[in-house]
């Protein structure tokens, strides 16, 4: 994608930190000493799907699986965003919950 083509150079760099940045913040929301609420889990979760996979490739689970359908409408309202906007929301998203319940 980015090599050999010179005249992109600043937006592959600014991918590769873009997804330093993302993998940084995934791990660091890992720790946070409170657990956030489920509304602010599922915005972080479809944010995280669609930066990772893209738009949504799976069928939506049953009405029993719950938390399954609860995750797979989170992802299926981030459809039609970029991967690098998902990554950017991911981490503001990230950003505010670390400030909000520390690490």
């Amino acid at each position: 994608m980015c090599m050999g083509n010179t005249k992109r150079w600043w937006w592959c760099e600014s991918l590769i930190l873009g997804q330093a940045d993302f993998d940084g913040a995934a791990k660091d929301v890992k720790k946070l000493k409170t657990r956030p609420t489920d509304e602010e889990l599922k915005e972080l979760y479809g944010f995280y799907k669609q930066a990772t996979v893209g738009d949504i490739n799976i069928e939506c689970p049953g009405v029993l699986d719950v938390k399954g359908k609860a995750k797979w409408e989170a992802w299926n309202l981030k459809r039609g965003i970029s991967k690098e906007d998902a990554m950017n929301a991911y981490i503001s998203k990230a950003k505010a919950m670390i400030e909000k319940y520390g690490i």
